[in-house]
């Protein structure tokens, strides 16, 4: 059972793209272990539950090794097991839509390119 940093490990198995932004992650307070916010230095071991807050997303990963260096897209599965429910993806997608819809206080009615806009991302026809 070996043990490494958080923040490394982070980095390692591809939830961020510089390890210095996993390090930033952990010093916000967006990392979590046993329910408790965790520092960058923070050694991670095999069989831990891991909260990382990502934008709207909460992911939950299960610790299932530790690699010795960053390791490729394919090769991800090996270490962490994502227990993420669908359901926090879907938080995302949902903000897309509320985008779309958003319109400014004050701007009238949409225009028919508006509107075209909105049937494609709703993908009526």
């Amino acid at each position: 059972m070996s043990a490494d940093r958080i923040d490394k490990w982070l980095w390692a198995v591809r939830l961020f793209k510089t390890r210095a932004l996993a390090a930033d992650a952990c010093k916000a307070g967006s990392v979590e272990i046993g329910g408790h916010a965790v520092k960058p230095a923070r050694d991670v071991r095999e069989g831990e539950t891991i909260l990382v807050r990502q934008g709207l997303v909460l992911r939950t990963l299960h610790v299932v090794g530790i690699p010795k260096n960053r390791v490729g897209a394919k090769l991800v599965a090996a270490y962490c097991e994502d227990l993420t429910p669908p359901s926090e993806f879907e938080k995302v997608k949902e903000q897309r839509v509320q985008q779309a819809l958003a319109r400014a206080k004050g701007s009238g009615r949409p225009t028919k390119r508006d509107r075209r806009a909105l049937d494609r991302v709703f993908g009526r026809l």
